[in-house]
């Protein structure tokens, strides 16, 4: 079982962190790897608005004082955005934080954050159809699996299924 987990605001630090840690395959896994880019956007958000914002967020992922990953949501819809958004939530940990619980933990606590300080009605979030571990952790965390999205993420060189998921603020948890 993991020390306590929280989310918190990112620092320079953690940026530090997720540059050194994501910045290849090894770091972010098979599911996660889109290519090389540039940390300069990341940096110049954290510099402008410290990553949190009315248009999505990143938040770091800490088991007791030590990052061992972040999540962030960003805005979706399903028909025009005024009357159809919701947020999309995405994790990463570091490779020593899998398995062992602590991304059902956040990404609860993520879906918690959102539910008390947006109107938010509608959370989502997708993985690979062949990312099971990820798929149990959204289980977990209270997300209702809602189907399949067919040939939907262009990775390492051919199109990928993605399994969508969703919790509904009346699905909200004790």
């Amino acid at each position: 079982m993991p020390d306590e987990i929280t989310l918190r605001p990112v620092t320079a630090e953690d940026l530090d962190l997720f540059e050194r840690e994501f910045a290849g395959p090894q770091g972010v896994g098979e599911y996660q790897w889109f290519g090389f880019g540039s940390p300069a956007g990341l940096r110049r958000r954290f510099a402008e608005t410290g990553l949190l914002g009315p248009d999505g967020g990143v938040l770091a992922v800490a088991e007791g004082s030590a990052t061992v990953g972040r999540v962030e949501w960003f805005p979706g819809s399903w028909g025009r955005p005024d009357t159809s958004a919701c947020w999309t939530l995405a994790i990463g940990l570091l490779p020593a934080a899998h398995g062992r619980g602590i991304g059902t933990r956040a990404q609860r606590l993520l879906a918690e954050y959102l539910f008390d300080h947006t109107r938010a009605e509608r959370l989502q979030a997708w993985t690979d159809c062949a990312n099971l571990a990820e798929q149990r952790a959204l289980e977990k965390a209270g997300f209702v699996r809602e189907g399949v999205l067919r040939s939907a993420q262009w990775r390492g060189g051919r199109w990928h299924d993605q399994v969508i998921f969703s919790v509904l603020r009346a699905d909200r948890w004790a």
